[in-house]
């Protein structure tokens, strides 16, 4: 599945004064960079390509592709071409665990964009550490990944190599809480989560967050992935008199709920984060999501102006998959890679290092220099590695599209 490449090739080794091993070498394409020899680069990415969360994890695929052709197209790097290569976790953490082994193992990748999910990354980050590889993911958002698990009392980053370009979900949660019992003035909330570490994480901070703005939280409860009959939780839910169900978790099983929710007569609005801001909600759900809201990082990808051009190209290449939740954080996240990759090579006389170790380990201190005008806004990261850009957006869902309804930033208490 995976490939390994030969480093481009000197003047020297031409004239036979040298010689190579695989170890450590890197490709030689000089059709690829225009002109002359280029050192071709590889960028990883994980993500779920397939099954459940495949549609913003393929957002997140071609969010990086653009990105590297962009890069391409521009010689952002003079004499280095890039390329993905793209891996399938299939939302487990030990595939994504498995695939970022693969990528440390294989010399030419400098960096790595995903995953997707907070629990595969859990799975991952010390693979990379240990490879002093970057990571960046445009879509995790619990907490615990930068700062620890006890952030709210003693912060601690866990891991230097690790990044993000989306925000947190004390930043999450706490906005749609903030949005449930001020804009929408909800009074009594059920809150569901699917036992995963991003969704058990969100609906923790949502409870906390609404209950501390003088709301009730009048049940709870959770669900297994895969689950398809919700009957017993509509039945609660029904029973408990809620004004709106909070859900942590994807938008696999919340489209269910919500279907099966109205079906049985529950006409409240399901509210839940980034995971379930996806087209496919609304295709599964269908009349049933109306009416029923996210919060999703940053704000809506059509209103930024920077962001044109890539939405044109993403439509334009027949891409698969929604780039609206992740694909612009994804292309800001390769983007980051590339531009670190550029600030080590321009400090060694416009060479790419020989040593790949060195490379990686460069990279790494480059990313977290990090400052430029991406098409998300601004791009940086804070001491833990978390995006300096805390914006967020709530959407909902209007005669069968996610419309944007209000954008800010959350005031955690």
């Amino acid at each position: 599945m995976r490939h390994r490449s030969l480093i481009a090739i000197t003047a020297a080794l031409a004239a036979g004064s040298l010689s190579l091993t695989a170890c450590g070498s890197r490709d030689s394409d000089s059709s690829s960079a225009g002109s002359g020899d280029s050192t071709t680069l590889t960028i990883g990415v994980d993500a779920p390509l397939s099954g459940e969360n495949s549609t913003t994890g393929l957002g997140i695929q071609y969010g990086a592709q653009i990105a590297v052709d962009d890069a391409n197209k521009n010689k952002l790097v003079p004499g280095v071409t890039f390329k993905i290569e793209a891996l399938d976790d299939k939302a487990q953490p030990a595939t994504g665990q498995s695939n970022a082994t693969s990528l440390v193992g294989d010399d030419n990748v400098v960096g790595a964009v995903g995953p997707l999910n907070s629990g595969v990354a859990q799975s991952m980050q010390q693979v990379f550490a240990s490879a002093d590889m970057a990571e960046i993911s445009p879509a995790n958002t619990n907490p615990v990944l930068t700062m620890g698990k006890d952030w709210q009392t003693d912060k601690k980053r866990p891991y230097k190599t690790y990044f993000r370009t989306a925000t947190t979900d004390e930043m999450q949660g706490t906005f749609a809480a903030e949005y449930a019992a001020k804009s929408l003035g909800k009074k009594k909330v059920f809150v569901v989560d699917d036992k995963q570490t991003y969704g058990s994480g969100l609906a923790k901070i949502f409870n906390e967050q609404f209950t501390k703005l003088g709301g009730t939280v009048i049940g709870t409860d959770h669900v297994n992935t895969g689950d398809k009959d919700f009957g017993s939780l509509v039945t609660k839910i029904k029973a408990s008199g809620a004004d709106l169900l909070y859900y942590g978790g994807q938008y696999d099983e919340s489209s269910l709920i919500t279907k099966q929710l109205k079906e049985a007569g529950v006409d409240i609005p399901l509210f839940g984060g980034d995971g379930m801001f996806a087209t496919t909600y609304i295709q599964t759900a269908g009349k049933a999501a109306e009416g029923d809201l996210v919060t999703s990082v940053g704000v809506p990808a059509d209103t930024l102006p920077a962001a044109k051009t890539f939405i044109e190209t993403y439509k334009s290449k027949g891409y698969k998959g929604d780039y609206a939740a992740y694909g612009t954080y994804a292309y800001d996240a390769t983007t980051a890679i590339i531009n670190a990759v550029k600030a080590v090579v321009d400090a060694n006389d416009g060479k790419v290092p020989s040593d790949n170790n060195e490379l990686r380990s460069k990279v790494v201190v480059e990313v977290q220099k990090s400052d430029f005008d991406g098409i998300t806004g601004k791009v940086s990261f804070d001491q833990y590695g978390d995006t300096t850009n805390k914006q967020l957006t709530v959407y909902r869902v209007e005669n069968g599209a996610w419309k944007a309804v209000k954008t800010g930033t959350a005031n955690p208490s």
